[in-house]
């Protein structure tokens, strides 16, 4: 029995999220239904972390078990042949057995991606937040250094998350001028029920002179949902990258 494990980029819009569901289209589902085309088996797929309705990936990573004889540097091509062009396997490896792409994960980075402008950009729609009020970069930028480090975020946590423990650890969180757009870049040992896009929404109010940029770390003390920012679109959202040790 082979572990594969893919890398994927997809274009989230048209899907219910990542995870398979009955009855709606998702990113998984789509995945799962390909390899059954190539290789006529059923497979389970173990993802990495869901992403939700309307978010992209740049690479998200899944494995799943199979015995095909296929040989590797045939599966990408053969797998993409049968995806829908908003889904694209980028790269396909080979593991030992052990393997896990959720459970071997130390890391992800996400990128959220938004503009500020009195217009609406149609070439943007759906792959970025439109954001109508003037953004004070400098204000959001004082916000970023209280949430770097580890603590509890369970302000910037919505309802429904199963997670064990609301602690976690910021690595870094900046923002970068792409010129069409901004992007925050946030990386972390993990990340809680749409914390992302509340951290996002909440400097985002910073920005918008709604939250002075000294008052975060009394929102990551208070721990109450209600005293942090508004939760951003999905539309913005991007799971850039999944970190593992080098020997996974």
């Amino acid at each position: 029995m082979r572990n594969i494990k893919l890398t994927i980029e997809y274009d989230g819009t048209r899907y219910n999220g990542w995870q398979k569901q009955p009855d709606h289209m998702t990113v998984e589902g789509e995945v799962m239904e390909a390899i059954y085309k190539i290789t006529r088996e059923h497979v389970k797929i173990y993802g990495s972390g869901r992403t939700d309705k309307g978010v992209h990936a740049y690479g998200q990573v899944c494995n799943f078990y199979t015995n095909s004889k296929i040989p590797i540097y045939k599966m990408r091509i053969a797998f993409n042949s049968q995806l829908p062009m908003d889904i694209s396997i980028r790269e396909v490896e080979e593991m030992d057995s052990e393997f896990h792409s959720r459970y071997h994960s130390i890391g992800k980075q996400y990128r959220y991606r938004f503009y500020s402008d009195k217009v609406r950009r149609p070439l943007l729609e759906n792959r970025a937040f439109h954001v109508y009020k003037d953004i004070d970069h400098d204000r959001m930028k004082q916000a970023m250094k209280y949430f770097i480090g580890t603590h509890d975020f369970t302000s910037f946590k919505s309802t429904g998350s199963s997670a064990k423990t609301t602690i976690r650890t910021i690595h870094s969180l900046e923002m970068v001028d792409r010129e069409e757009f901004m992007e925050v870049h946030i990386s972390g040992n993990g990340f809680l029920y749409n914390m992302v896009r509340i951290v996002v929404g909440t400097l985002i109010d910073v920005a918008a002179g709604k939250i002075d940029p000294e008052h975060i770390p009394d929102i990551i003390k208070a721990k109450d949902r209600t005293k942090a920012g508004k939760l951003a679109p999905a539309c913005g959202l991007y799971l850039y990258k999944v970190y593992y040790n080098s020997k996974n």
